[in-house]
């Protein structure tokens, strides 16, 4: 009995001090670092560019403002490089809210919503200084609310730089250096139209098959943005690069209307100031970018032509604007407004 009693008594003790134990675990992890629930909830965010890109970079930056102002209850998970699928299938994971968050490409975008191609209108802005000012422009504003009809809530305008051509033989100083060559373009009704009318054979092709198509000569140049070129190392099978300006090159920061809907007003709140806190940032970043890709590319050994006559492409110009502002007002108004602020 006596051994009964001792052994009893040791196994009593060995459970108080578990029981005390989980105890002091579950206390400390109570606290400003917790949701009511005692977890992190983490936010997916998908787009289609590489990691060391500056939309990428950006969704980075959300993610240190969010943990920041949510006092860590909130974090992010990056899907980069279209690991998710294409945009249409980002699109309708957003829609259902599989993902939380897109940088989408105002390209791809522009293809479901017209006033997007407010964005593309040719030589609307000189710089991506003049660019990054329409972000915070009024019909900027109103073309993210109309994403509301796609169950997204639009947030912001991040830009990769302004657009560019590069090409495998001779500069593209106007449209007859261009005349009957195929220059890859992404999908975008305003970019389809202004290469049409530059007289060249715009072909949409994906961002993987770019590098290839250059180096083998399906294609002859390829509209991009000096971000783009460098991360992607396109610079490497073409080697004419000039400075065009034509077009600048959104992003647009999109989240899931359902998941939105679904936060307190709090909450939706503490999202939208860290992502204008990220974009603000972002925005800085890539004008830096801009310069720092362009030495890079020098450096690479690459023909760089600085400055173009944009007037040699002004009946062109002309034709697009006309075109897409018959098509929506706000583009009409955008234009206005980016033509008045410079």
């Amino acid at each position: 009995m006596h051994f009964k009693k001792l052994l009893y008594s040791f196994i009593m003790g060995i459970l108080a001090l578990a029981l005390a134990a989980c105890g002091g675990d579950e206390s400390s992890t109570s606290g400003n670092n917790a949701s009511a629930e005692g977890e992190t909830r983490v936010f997916k965010i998908a787009h289609v560019v590489q990691e060391n890109h500056v939309w990428n970079v950006t969704a980075q930056k959300f993610g240190e403002e969010l943990r920041k102002l949510s006092d860590g209850r909130f974090d992010i998970e990056i899907h980069p490089a279209s690991t998710l699928g294409t945009e249409a299938d980002m699109v309708q994971q957003l829609e259902t809210g599989a993902i939380d968050f897109g940088f989408m490409t105002n390209a791809y975008m522009s293809t479901r919503q017209d006033s997007l191609n407010a964005w593309f209108m040719p030589y609307l802005f000189g710089s991506l200084e003049e660019a990054v000012k329409m972000r915070e422009s009024e019909p900027a504003k109103q073309i993210l609310e109309e994403l509301s009809s796609q169950g997204l809530v639009g947030l912001d305008f991040m830009f990769a730089g302004n657009r560019h051509v590069l090409m495998k033989d001779g500069f593209a100083e106007s449209p007859k250096d261009l005349k009957g060559k195929k220059i890859r373009i992404i999908g975008s009704p305003a970019m389809q139209s202004y290469w049409e009318k530059v007289g060249a054979g715009p072909t949409a092709m994906p961002l993987n098959e770019v590098y290839t198509s250059l180096q083998t000569g399906v294609i002859d140049g390829i509209d991009i943005d000096l971000d783009a070129l460098v991360t992607e190392k396109y610079y490497e099978v073409a080697k004419y690069l000039t400075l065009t300006n034509q077009m600048t090159f959104p992003t647009v920061i999109v989240m899931s209307k359902a998941v939105y809907d679904s936060l307190t007003p709090e909450d939706q709140e503490i999202i939208r100031t860290a992502m204008k806190n990220a974009v603000d940032w972002g925005v800085q970043e890539a004008i830096r970018r801009e310069e720092s890709n362009l030495q890079a590319l020098k450096d690479a050994g690459i023909e760089v032509l600085e400055e173009i006559d944009p007037s040699k492409f002004q009946t062109v110009t002309n034709e697009v604007r006309n075109e897409f502002s018959k098509k929506s007002d706000i583009i009409k108004a955008f234009i206005e407004e980016a033509e008045g602020g410079k």
